[in-house]
């Protein structure tokens, strides 16, 4: 029986179950060392935001009781990666470390620089398959390119064979006896200053392995049988919010995979709901295939004729669409909900940075940097792949002249006012038909509800034909570009 321990490095796979790596560690028969370490200079710009700060810390301490209740600590540490992990091997005489993949540029070039560092100490990096369903090298077109539009890009992967279903774990996770205080360790996590808000993200959200798979059933008890349309629509409980959880590690896609897959076969009556779920897990896919391939993604466009697009900087209308002062109902409310919850539904998440983008031509690296330090579920390839697409610069981007009329969007999605209604009370009074467009209502209805314009609620920041005239001047400045 091998004595000497070895190290497993926790990333963005904060679970103890289905784990390709943490399940090759246990078959070494060797205790376990688990660590995680808050790397803020590895990163650079790209470290983690408040609000993902604030899940990673409940997601820890959710890890640290699964860990305790099997004998062991979690060992949780603040810095440089490469200094934490030699100091960790050379104190404990590991001879390994095991980890999942990361699929960013800093953690891929990281990881390599891990393995030549420990490497001179004879300490091995064994890293395993991530928060993947298929891995990038897979998944190339005839040509050996990576695909750059959706459609063929999923029909390829769904082609491919199935990704592995959950292996049982054959041996028990072992883990070493360590004096390690966790609870002080937890604490050092939190920022210095906790904004008030956060106080109330517990009775929202439950980090965790357990809080993931909470999440799960109650989505496959509720939201799918309506999810093909119901998913458009923010005041229905139709979407998995499940974001967070896939972020962090809590659940692998590969389950999700394969538990919509049994749901589709033993209840055929959820076939579209189901596929159309698949389809979104996909979307997240192929937006960390291209940040593999492409990782110059999360700063500059796809596009190469975008980077001299008559983007302006407007701090004052940037501040009003951060706060949710724009006089729009439905962008106010999405991005009141941000700030009120750490998440922000995905039909409203388009409408907002579609409005930023198009309405204000505000850069979209600005809401992709808002977006990243606000949500709960802020993860690179997403946010980078979500803001170009909006604003037509990206791969398979969404048409440069979709121009979504946030009026038209708030009557059409939140048909009844419910969800702005819940996040802006200063115009819950009026009637559902002025609802979208609140100046839009006769003087008496306006004072029937207690509102008097520009003061109980904002006038629109800009006027909506003006601001298409003016973003479709600007996208077809860029369209004739050689």
């Amino acid at each position: 029986m091998p004595t000497q321990p070895l190290i497993y490095w926790f990333r963005q796979d904060l679970r103890l179950t289905d784990s390709a790596a943490l399940s090759a560690a246990a078959q070494t028969g060797r205790e376990i060392i688990p660590c995680y370490i808050l790397d803020d200079k590895s990163p650079g710009q790209w470290r983690m935001g408040n609000a993902s700060r604030w899940w990673l810390r409940h997601s820890l301490a959710a890890l640290s009781e699964g860990i305790a209740a099997l004998g062991g600590n979690l060992v949780i540490r603040k810095g440089e990666t490469e200094k934490e992990l030699h100091a960790l091997a050379h104190k404990h005489n590991a001879r390994a470390v095991y980890c999942s993949r990361c699929y960013e540029p800093w953690a891929a070039e990281l990881e390599n620089k891990l393995r030549k560092s420990l490497g001179t100490e004879n300490v091995e990096l064994l890293s395993f398959p991530g928060d993947l369903l298929f891995e990038p090298e897979q998944v190339t077109t005839r040509s050996g390119t990576p695909f750059q539009v959706f459609t063929p890009f999923w029909k390829y992967c769904l082609s491919l064979p199935a990704p592995q279903k959950p292996p049982p774990q054959k041996k028990p996770l072992k883990f070493a006896r360590i004096r390690e205080n966790t609870k002080n360790a937890l604490k050092n996590l939190d920022p210095p200053t906790k904004p008030e808000r956060m106080s109330q993200w517990r009775t929202l959200w439950q980090p965790g392995e357990e809080g993931a798979q909470n999440h799960l059933l109650r989505f496959l008890e509720r939201g799918i049988t309506d999810y093909t349309e119901g998913r458009d629509h923010p005041a229905r409980d139709c979407v998995s919010r499940l974001s967070p959880h896939l972020r962090f590690g809590e659940i692998s896609p590969r389950k999700l995979f394969h538990t919509l897959l049994n749901q589709r076969n033993n209840r055929p009556e959820l076939k579209e709901h189901t596929d159309k779920f698949l389809s979104q897990l996909g979307w997240r896919e192929f937006s960390r295939h291209l940040l593999c391939r492409f990782p110059h993604l999360p700063e500059k466009p796809f596009k190469k004729s975008f980077e001299k697009f008559p983007w302006r900087e407007n701090s004052g209308l940037f501040e009003a669409w951060k706060r949710g002062q724009t006089g729009y109902p439905v962008v106010d409310a999405g991005m009141r909900e941000l700030w009120e919850t750490g998440y922000m539904h995905n039909r409203v998440r388009m409408i907002t940075a579609s409005f930023l983008t198009k309405h204000l031509l505000i850069p979209w690296q600005s809401g992709e940097k808002w977006f990243w330090d606000t949500l709960v579920d802020a993860d690179l390839a997403n946010n980078a792949f979500g803001w170009q697409w909006v604003a037509g610069c990206g791969a398979d981007a969404a048409p440069y002249f979709r121009i979504f009329n946030p009026a038209l969007q708030g009557g059409k999605f939140d048909e009844d006012g419910a969800y702005v209604r819940r996040r802006i009370p200063e115009i819950a009074a009026l009637e559902d038909k002025y609802l979208s467009e609140p100046l839009s209502a006769p003087a008496g209805a306006l004072k029937a509800a207690g509102i008097e314009p520009g003061a109980t609620y904002p006038a629109p920041v800009v006027d909506h034909r003006k601001a298409r005239t003016a973003a479709l001047a600007a996208y077809d400045a860029v369209k004739s570009r050689p």
